[in-house]
């Protein structure tokens, strides 16, 4: 399945393809096009949208895109996954940046991210995988010694 945001990704829209990859769709494509576009390109090429305005996953009731995500392909089981949506949330909602203290450092990893790679989406996308990979595994460690 394709899916589409806007292009310039940063946080959410980073994280939402990790999420997607992981959990929901493992053959993902996405599509990184103009701000104006997703919706155009969407209905063109069949795909789901995520992360911009009128998109089918975006920010509503104060959740981010991620948040969204989570709630709408039925994971909230996944503890792990919880506690990393909030990270992704305070990440990416600025009036909720301290509301996880992680947050703030993983704003500033993508943010560094961005600044580097710029519009190379793709690029950013591979490279920030592993960032993801390794905070989810931070994630679960933390909800496994919280069980025990």
């Amino acid at each position: 399945m394709k899916w589409v945001t806007r292009e310039n990704a940063n946080v959410d829209r980073i994280a939402c393809p990790w999420l997607i990859r992981r959990f929901i769709d493992p053959g993902a494509e996405f599509l990184f096009v103009a701000r104006d576009q997703v919706l155009a390109v969407a209905a063109r090429e069949g795909a789901r949208s995520y992360d911009a305005p009128g998109a089918q996953y975006t920010h509503r009731d104060g959740k981010c895109s991620f948040d969204v995500l989570v709630e709408e392909f039925g994971l909230t089981g996944d503890r792990a996954l919880v506690r990393l949506a909030q990270i992704v949330h305070a990440a990416d909602i600025a009036q909720d940046r301290g509301s996880s203290p992680e947050g703030p450092g993983l704003y500033a990893i993508a943010h560094g991210f961005a600044l580097l790679h710029g519009t190379r989406d793709d690029h950013k996308l591979e490279l920030e995988t592993p960032v993801y990979d390794a905070l989810y595994a931070w994630c679960q460690h933390q909800a496994y010694r919280a069980s025990s």
